[in-house]
């Protein structure tokens, strides 16, 4: 894959560095407050928390539940992030399987893996699609009062009936990798509608710490003993607040090419009505590609956890899907469709 980032867009980012440097802070600055304000009007949410990493954003969320001894739901299918973070926070990781239709975990999966030790279920949008039981899942862990995370590091840009990804559970964690829709290198953001979970999430990042004005003096606690060091640097939000001013474009650009890849390819993953996809990847079954990008997972994360179970749904993806280019800048996507079917099959 190509990062675009052309005069345009680093003027505009040297632009930012400069009032970074006269504004003194090169970390959990105005910058970080601007880039959490664009991001959670982007997303439609209240409140937007800036971290270091995606993987750090997913841990913050596991630490303010305190899942520590307690079960967590997640799908083997997905990146090692997830399953490490609930680790990390001291929980237990019950795999489960996904389905085949939109490679995500399924209410009756959940369902089945629920007792009384579950205590959050962690849903991760697969490909850049929202999953597609969402609403079903989230009524369940609502009725049981089990927590509901949302791994969106995929899904920038998706929708689903009007929402985004972050909309169903205590929030969302978004993750601004290199290889992402919106790259910054590294970074993420949790998004919630929970006002009280939000200045918990800023206080964990940064050690535990509260500054609050005192007589017009900066007075320093530390409320939280189990925070630790998740900030974002100021440089890394000057990246974000650049590239989501791009995001409408890179998202039109990148539904453009997916409808061509609708009349290349039957055996894709269709979307139920009411759904937008923000297509981190176009999910083909069963092609033999000339030209791919990397798969949304080849292996399983139980497989280098060793628990020793057979996921059959995730096992039959793994081996079955291919994506086509996807990434915003892919030099044949302005080629007309019986074209870009020769460049691909």
């Amino acid at each position: 894959m190509i990062l675009p980032f052309g005069a345009k867009e680093r003027a505009e980012y040297y632009r930012l560095l400069d009032g970074m440097f006269d504004s003194n802070f090169w970390s959990d600055g105005p910058l970080t407050r601007r880039f959490e304000e664009d991001f959670s009007r982007f997303t439609t949410h209240s409140h937007a928390c800036a971290f270091s990493s995606g993987g750090l954003a997913l841990l913050g969320m596991l630490e303010y539940l305190d899942v520590r001894g307690a079960e967590v739901i997640v799908p083997t299918n997905t990146f090692m992030a997830t399953p490490l973070a609930v680790q990390r926070a001291g929980g237990r990781v019950v795999f489960a399987d996904c389905g085949r239709a939109d490679l995500c975990l399924t209410l009756a999966e959940v369902k089945r893996l629920t007792n009384e030790k579950t205590k959050a279920v962690m849903v991760v949008h697969i490909g850049g699609h929202i999953a597609f039981e969402i609403e079903g899942i989230a009524a369940f862990c609502r009725e049981k009062g089990i927590a509901l995370i949302e791994d969106c590091a995929h899904a920038h840009g998706a929708t689903f009936k009007g929402k985004t990804a972050g909309s169903w559970g205590i929030g969302g964690a978004y993750s601004f990798y290199a290889t992402k829709t919106m790259p910054t290198g590294e970074g993420g953001m949790v998004v919630t509608n929970d006002r009280g979970f939000d200045e918990w999430l800023k206080m964990w990042r940064n050690y535990g710490k509260k500054v609050e004005k005192v007589n017009g003096e900066n007075v320093i606690t530390y409320p939280l003993t189990s925070g630790f060091h998740a900030r974002m640097p100021e440089t890394t939000a000057a990246l974000g607040i650049v590239q989501l001013k791009r995001m409408p474009e890179m998202l039109e650009w990148k539904r453009k090419l997916a409808e061509k890849y609708d009349r290349i390819f039957e055996r894709h993953v269709h979307f139920p009505a009411g759904m937008e996809s923000g297509y981190y990847k176009y999910i083909v079954f069963d092609y033999a590609l000339k030209e791919k990008t990397g798969p949304v997972f080849g292996e399983l994360c139980n497989w280098f956890l060793k628990d020793g179970k057979t996921y059959a749904e995730s096992e039959w993806v793994a081996k079955h899907h291919a994506c086509p280019p996807m990434y915003f800048g892919w030099e044949h996507s302005d080629k007309s469709v019986d074209a870009l079917r020769k460049i691909l099959l």
